[in-house]
């Protein structure tokens, strides 16, 4: 089952343009395999999900708060993304969200590398959307934000910097290290919940090299 072709159809067929995005975008031009599919529509995108289950059949699961959806099926995660814009009250807080276009949406994302998109509808279909010099970050190896107010905005992001440098070998950008370094000693971990905390520090273990991962870190302190 082409998943890819599926959703392009649909698409199509409700006049909605549609892109993969972020990590499979990023693991795609690095050769890498990765399962999971997450699309982003300019639209509502649990209408959109709904609309795609019909033909895909399997578990969907709705997030009505984020107009977010997810469909399980057969060992792969699909997830499909309204276009949004966010805005934070305050550091790690839960953002507010209202619709916007597949640049806003990749605005939104935590790195340069992970800020890119792929189209699917039958006009332009393959076309590379990179706004951000994603690209050219994954060339040079990279791990960069996109904006100052990155890691302000979700703490957590520190993490996932380290994490993604250790995963592929990649340095982080200095000016980004730099911001990482600032948000740790500005306590800004210190405003996310224990939960959180503890779900990326499970992250680093299951890393091909955790401790490393974790050596990272500590400097950060």
């Amino acid at each position: 089952m082409d998943i890819i072709k599926i959703v392009g159809k649909i698409a199509d067929e409700l006049k909605v343009p549609a892109y993969i995005v972020g990590g499979p975008v990023r693991d795609k031009l690095l050769g890498i395999e990765n399962l999971d599919l997450d699309f982003v529509v300019e639209a509502d995108g649990i209408k959109f999900a709904e609309a795609l289950n019909k033909t895909l059949k399997g578990k969907l699961t709705v997030y009505k708060a984020f107009g977010t959806a997810t469909i399980e099926l057969k060992g792969k995660r699909i997830d499909i993304v309204t276009a949004r814009k966010e805005t934070y009250k305050r550091p790690a807080a839960y953002p507010a969200v209202k619709p916007g276009r597949i640049k806003d949406d990749l605005f939104r994302r935590d790195f340069t590398i992970n800020a890119m998109a792929i189209a699917v509808n039958k006009k332009g279909l393959g076309r590379l959307v990179d706004f951000y010099n994603g690209r050219k970050d994954l060339k040079k190896r990279l791990i960069r934000v996109l904006h100052d107010k990155s890691f302000m905005d979700d703490p957590t992001r520190i993490f996932r910097a380290v994490r993604f440098s250790v995963r592929f070998g990649f340095k982080i950008e200095p000016h980004t290290k730099k911001l990482m370094k600032e948000a740790v000693l500005d306590g800004l971990l210190g405003e996310v919940n224990a939960g959180r905390i503890r779900k990326e520090v499970e992250s680093f273990l299951k890393e091909k090299n955790p401790k490393k991962c974790l050596d990272i870190f500590s400097k950060l302190m």
